[in-house]
């Protein structure tokens, strides 16, 4: 996909869709998947309760830990 730059917002004026148009529909799919692909993070559901507050970051951080290592192997699907 191009990088375009814009020095004022008066030449973005070919990268609106009119409503109803296919390339909207088209264009929206592309964000949404790219934002399914890039950020899915996973937390598990459900309340925890912790003993100490540096119990409840060690949990934080595992399931940061996870989400990257999950965002990573996206990441290397993308670019097969």
């Amino acid at each position: 996909m191009p990088v375009r730059k814009f020095r004022d917002v008066s030449e973005m004026k070919d990268v609106w869709y009119e409503p109803g148009d296919p390339k909207l529909f088209r264009a929206l799919q592309n964000i949404w998947t790219f934002a399914r692909l890039v950020y899915a993070p996973k937390f598990p559901p459900g309340v925890y309760k912790h003993r100490s507050v540096s119990e409840m970051n060690a949990q934080t951080e595992q399931w940061q830990e996870a989400n990257f290592r999950a965002f990573q192997a996206r990441r290397s699907e993308i670019k097969k």
